[in-house]
């Protein structure tokens, strides 16, 4: 029996949790497409790049490559040396680059990349530009810059650092490169993808170097960049459309200088041989930045110069040549003043961070393949629906507001630790749409709990509460005065009761099992009282306070009530094993009555009132129910009641108690049949027993008694004739003091 009592029980706790599921699988899905909506359409982007710079500072690290890629600067201290060393002020001849690239030269650098534009001719003459191209030509791979622009004037969000002259900007590529595509690139899928990219990738502006630049140098690249709407750079354009044709990024040109692989776009992803990138819709890739400022080395222009006029004249140079053996060096602007403007801008991972070791950062990444990728949008969706589902299965298992407040303190750090995970795989997961579904979801469960589990909690302790007899609504049907306050004397015989255990009962289940629990129990006894005529004044969680004798007149309102007391016990034993089968709980009820005069009536506020009872009498009654804990029985009216019944209902006598807050002792019974009924042998005995206990003859009492040790009533008056024998002197009354409620 005890097995399919378990097995019901898990039944039910079953059926219970799957409620909770499917509950939480709706709080998920809203509180998902809450979190999705606002981020498709781009509010939560402002917090997101905030999470963004925190896991790039946090994880940002050299590669392997990162050593072969390095950087000759212009930079303060060169301004400030040439032009006292040398009396050269900004703008420096451009035959200056002379030296850099000779000694770039004898180092054996693999590449030179300049990240400055030469669209004007030098302020120094057409000897100055002719020099500077001649060192190009016999100088180390050398890559150009030239701007792919929108317009005129920089479209807004373009790279702020790329200057626009009057005049120099072109529609189309100069005449004598028309029939040379030397610096574009010829990328399979092109056409299919500018279906599908941003308009913005195709560009109707250029500004190219001066011919001595153009003509002798062997790859260019595009250095206008758009960041992000906030201002930051965390993409990069690899590739732009100009007058039909791809042209390069500067960091991608100098990739492919010494590369022959096929390339091709498609949706999401640009193939450079074996070599896969992610990009967006505008040919953007994420960078993986290596780290602060000077995390690629960076040498100061002035050193470079003036250890290659050391080697000139036989000296021991700053700097050595083999520094940059083998490596790619970016040429670029650093100084802060003096240039008429400085290349600074910002990133993710520092708010002033050079222009030219952003370019430097790319070729990093292209040589490490190591971009980083946006997470598809279809796994976003999945994660963040699946999250908040969980977030809302778990928000429903939760009964406590600080159990989901301490979920989402559980959850956030994992989610911030699914970011760091992503990242490091090379993705982009955004973190704050998983953190908003989630705590949506959470709050949603807070709402869900309030309005269901919470309300069926107050429902328990609360709505019984207001419950009127038929009696009660029919006198007002006839009469509404009755609804005004007031009361009356009576003589009412009063019901108490009480489960034994609730609390423990009540921690143990489920609100709703304790709601439909407490509704079969209670409906079964209400059902019985009100058959027997009586008024029904209130339930107190488990508790029933009834009465009989008002509204209504019932000369026989004693007897009404103890017939009552023991239907209602008969039918809970009928119901016990089908109770504890069911729930798992035990239920005995213990029943305490007494008749006396009470007033009676509507008692309350004028906006809310009940019909209910105030008197010595009710206080007995209650304090009866809670006496049988004493005897550990289950039902005892007093003998004001008894003597009004016992011509028609059998009872033995408990004895004699005084209970807490009356002086006077009054005599108890315990009614266990009616008259009609079938006697139980055995408690004459026991009231035997039990007399000869309270004459004092302890010892023949304990001869009768300790036969039915087992029945409450003969058990406590056995222990009690024990304790007096064992006790020197012992005289006792027969009087029960009881000293608890």
């Amino acid at each position: 029996m005890q097995e399919r009592s378990d097995s019901q029980r898990i039944q039910l706790t079953k059926t219970t949790r799957k409620s909770k599921v499917l509950a939480g699988v709706m709080v998920g899905v809203c509180a998902s497409s809450f979190s999705l909506l606002l981020w498709s359409v781009g509010y939560l982007q402002p917090i997101e790049f905030t999470t963004w710079s925190e896991r790039v500072d946090f994880l940002a690290r050299p590669a392997p490559t990162t050593d072969r890629v390095k950087l000759v600067v212009i930079d303060d201290p060169s301004l400030a040396h040439l032009q006292k060393h040398f009396g050269l002020s900004w703008v420096w001849p451009r035959q200056v680059y002379e030296m850099i690239l000779s000694f770039l030269k004898r180092g054996g650098a693999r590449s030179v990349t300049f990240d400055m534009l030469y669209e004007q001719p030098s302020t120094h003459g057409v000897e100055d530009d002719k020099t500077f191209g001649k060192a190009i030509k016999e100088g180390p791979p050398f890559v150009a810059a030239f701007a792919l622009l929108g317009g005129q004037r920089q479209e807004e969000g373009e790279d702020s650092s790329v200057s626009v002259a009057e005049g120099t900007y072109a529609e189309t590529w100069p005449q004598a490169e028309k029939q040379d595509h030397r610096f574009t690139l010829q990328m399979e899928g092109l056409m299919t993808w500018l279906d599908v990219a941003e308009a913005s990738v195709v560009v109707p502006h250029a500004q190219f170097p001066i011919p001595d630049v153009l003509g002798n140098t062997d790859a260019i690249g595009n250095v206008a960049s758009n960041p992000d709407e906030d201002g930051i750079i965390r993409r990069i354009s690899l590739f732009r459309v100009f007058d039909g044709r791809a042209v390069p990024s500067l960091a991608l040109a100098t990739y492919l200088i010494h590369r022959k692989a096929e390339l091709s776009v498609r949706r999401g992803r640009l193939t450079i041989g074996e070599q896969r990138i992610g990009i967006d819709r505008h040919a953007q890739a994420i960078l993986r930045y290596r780290g602060r400022d000077s995390t690629h080395e960076k040498y100061s222009a002035f050193a470079v110069i003036n250890s290659e006029l050391k080697l000139r004249e036989g000296k021991v140079p700053d700097i050595s040549p083999e520094t940059f053996r083998d490596c790619h060096v970016f040429f670029g602007i650093t100084a802060k003043g003096g240039t008429g403007g400085h290349d600074i801008k910002a990133t993710p991972i520092d708010e002033r961070f050079p222009g030219v070791e952003i370019q430097a950062t790319a070729l990093d990444n292209l040589l490490a393949n190591d971009f980083l990728r946006q997470t598809p949008e279809w796994l976003t969706v999945i994660t963040v629906v699946t999250l908040s589902i969980l977030a809302g299965i778990l928000g429903l298992i939760f009964t406590k507001v600080w159990q989901n407040v301490l979920a989402f303190f559980i959850y956030h750090p994992m989610i911030l630790c699914c970011g760091l995970l992503m990242y490091e795989a090379g993705y982009w997961w955004p973190v704050f749409v998983h953190n908003l579904g989630v705590l949506s979801a959470l709050v949603g469960t807070v709402a869900v709990h309030y309005a269901t589990e919470g309300r069926q909690r107050r429902f328990v302790k609360q709505a019984f509460t207001h419950y009127l007899s038929p009696a009660v609504i029919d006198r007002v049907l006839k009469d509404p005065s009755k609804l005004a306050l007031g009361g009356e004397r009576r003589e009412l015989t009063i019901f108490f009761s009480d489960l034994q255990g609730f609390t423990s009962i009540s921690e143990m289940m489920e609100p709703q099992e304790l709601t439909q629990l407490l509704n079969e129990y209670l409906s079964d006894m209400t059902d019985i009282i009100l058959d027997e005529g009586g008024t029904l004044d209130k339930y107190e969680g488990d508790a029933i306070i009834a009465f009989w004798g008002a509204p209504i007149s019932q000369p026989d309102h004693a007897l009404r009530g103890v017939r009552a007391v023991i239907r209602c016990q008969r039918k809970l034993a009928e119901r016990r094993k089908e109770f504890e089968e069911r729930y798992g709980a035990v239920l005995k009820m213990r029943i305490g009555m007494h008749t006396g005069d009470v007033v009676v009536g509507n008692m309350g506020s004028k906006r809310r009132f009940d019909y209910t009872m105030l008197g010595d009498a009710a206080n007995l009654a209650a304090r009866l129910e809670g006496a049988n804990k004493a005897f550990h029985t289950y039902t005892m009216i007093s003998e004001v009641t008894w003597a009004k019944v016992k011509e028609h209902v059998r009872a033995r006598e408990i004895g004699a108690l005084r209970v807490v807050g009356r002086k006077v002792p009054v005599a108890v019974y315990e009614p266990y049949a009616l008259i009609t009924d079938d006697e139980e042998p055995h408690y004459r005995e026991i009231e035997g027993g039990v007399t000869l206990a309270k004459e004092g003859k302890w010892q023949e009492a304990i001869e009768i008694l300790q036969t039915f040790a087992e029945d409450p009533v003969a058990g406590t008056y056995l222990e009690r004739c024990r304790e007096l024998i064992a006790a020197d002197n012992a005289d006792w009354d027969g009087v029960w003091n009881l000293t608890s409620k």
